[in-house]
């Protein structure tokens, strides 16, 4: 008997009909299915609080070193769209400085995996109409699915306590930092619950709430590049930027975490509103029907078809982002002064040249990493559609699945080239100069973006459950390039990431060997996992 089985069964025995009936196992049941996944993001997320605590202790030991690192950090719009504002200049303040907005987005992203997980995804599959069958509150399933994400902020909340008490950093500050950072996490919760609500296919819901927190997080950027104090109207019109505002360690805003929670309730209030107003399996925004004709009759036209939104968003995005940032290239230089400790992140993160070629490099390396993010949800877009069973009706015609997989592998392959591309266009816009050069470097950030997406071909094809481990390389690789310089990681932990491989571009020297390694490597994980997919069984 499958779990899902039993927890149908044990569902039906709550007395009553209401519309919370059977939540209570539903949760058990995403509890145990989250297990692995849930408890790497909490220790991982939580416990980089520690990491960096206890760097910036290592690296500015003396409260003037402190204060000299606030004031420059403030000085620089373009640190300050980066991380934020320094409010305090003790070391929980620089914690809370460089990991607020990084912490409440990451928080974000395993809240929208966990509710959409447990919600669109179960109706995607067919699952949740069996347990609909039992005695199921039509409530229930979103009860479950946000109580999982409420949990898994909670011991995120716990342990970066925990994490800053380490590092002798504990207190108020600790508790309205941990707060901050989980309250965004369910905040955004009740976002994918809402998306889910609205699209009918996972893919989709992910996109749109994705597409939320990355808009989050671009108006706290653009805010904090505004403003030194993080007064911009455009940070509170951001929830990441309210996470920012709540000043741990500097004079506790706590009525920000009111602002947080009012906005929990209303999301939630409307996320539960439209479940009670629709029927399993279907959405308020549903696909528009047709006929096959013209170029959606191919494979790959059907591959453009369905994912075509996506790489748009994706492409629009890196352009903006791009331009962003490139305005802000120009006083990169202006950020480090005589500050050597600031000067060795900045060139451990983008290479040993000037400093506003290594602030390039670094821009380009992060694009990358975010890339990453498109490619490997591109190519797991094949796994979608074969367990949602739409796979198997395209496969009964005269398509082959290497043809059938083929076409979605050339939109996820060559969208990373394009939103590269366009995102390069964007920063060398932005900055006025060296088109050529940052226009390269962008591209040369592609074998490793094309080896993470190589991976996710690999385990879709030869171990399709565990196909969403992809994500979880990934998400290492963004951590090691986002955290890691600032903690000073050591190089063999850093190399595990493939972009730590790639020539610090613009500012080097082009080096081959690695770039057409990493290239080659895609092409064999690409081939193995074709040839893997030919050989199985098609999922149901």
């Amino acid at each position: 008997m499958t779990a899902v089985t039993v927890a149908a069964t044990r569902a039906g025995r709550p007395a009553g009909g209401g519309q919370l009936a059977g939540a209570g196992p539903l949760l058990r049941l995403a509890l145990r299915r989250d297990r692995i996944m849930m408890p790497i993001w909490v220790l991982v997320l939580g416990g980089s609080f520690s990491s960096i605590g206890k760097s910036i202790s290592s690296l500015y030991e003396t409260a003037a070193q402190r204060a000299e690192i606030a004031a420059s950090m403030n000085g620089n719009s373009s640190l300050r769209a980066m991380y934020g504002p320094v409010f305090d200049d003790s070391v929980g303040g620089l914690v809370a400085w460089r990991m607020v907005g990084f912490g409440a987005a990451m928080a974000a992203v395993m809240s929208l995996i966990i509710v959409i997980r447990h919600t669109r995804e179960e109706e995607e599959t067919g699952r949740q109409e069996m347990l609909s069958s039992a005695m199921v509150g039509r409530r229930a399933p979103l009860t479950s699915a946000l109580l999982a994400a409420l949990i898994a902020n909670a011991a995120l909340a716990l342990l970066i306590v925990a994490s800053m008490a380490g590092s002798g950093a504990g207190g108020a500050g600790a508790v309205a930092l941990a707060l901050a950072v989980a309250g965004v996490g369910v905040l955004f919760a009740c976002t994918a619950a809402i998306a889910a609500q609205l699209t009918e296919s996972a893919r989709l819901a992910k996109g749109l709430a994705a597409a939320v927190i990355g808009a989050a997080f671009v108006l706290k950027a653009a805010g904090d590049a505004s403003t030194d104090d993080a007064s911009s109207v455009l940070n509170w019109l951001s929830p990441i930027g309210w996470a920012e505002n709540v000043r741990a360690y500097a004079d506790e805003r706590w009525w920000v975490l009111l602002v947080i929670g009012a906005a929990v309730l209303v999301q939630g209030a409307l996320a539960y509103t439209l479940a009670g107003r629709r029927d399993v399996g279907m959405s308020f925004l549903p696909t528009r029907p047709g006929p096959a004709v013209g170029r959606i009759s191919t494979a790959f036209g059907l591959a453009v078809r369905l994912q075509r939104g996506a790489l748009i968003g994706w492409t629009l995005s890196f352009a903006a982002v791009g331009a962003v940032f490139g305005g802000l290239t120009g006083g990169a230089a202006d950020l480090v002064g005589d500050n050597e400790k600031t000067k060795e992140i900045f060139e451990r993160m983008g290479g040993q040249a000037g400093l506003t070629d290594a602030f390039l490099a670094a821009m380009v390396s992060m694009l990358g990493m975010v890339a990453a993010l498109y490619i490997v949800a591109s190519v797991l877009r094949l796994l979608g559609e074969e367990t949602a069973g739409r796979a198997e009706p395209v496969l009964a015609g005269g398509v082959g699945r290497i043809g059938w997989a083929a076409g979605h592998l050339v939109v996820a392959f060559g969208g990373a080239a394009l939103i590269m591309m366009v995102g390069g266009l964007g920063l060398a816009a932005g900055y006025g100069h060296e088109l050529p050069a940052v226009l390269g470097a962008s591209l040369v950030q592609l074998p490793a973006i094309w080896l993470l997406g190589g991976l996710a071909v690999l385990l879709y094809g030869a171990l399709p459950k565990a196909a969403v481990a992809s994500w979880g390389v990934v998400g290492i690789c963004l951590a090691l390039g986002w955290i890691g310089p600032a903690v000073n990681v050591p190089q063999p932990v850093m190399d595990l990431s493939p972009f730590s491989h790639l020539p610090k571009l613009p500012g080097t020297e082009m080096q081959w060997l690695p770039a057409l390694s990493l290239t080659a490597g895609a092409v064999v994980q690409v081939a193995a996992g074709l040839g893997a997919l030919r050989r199985r069984d098609v999922q149901g």
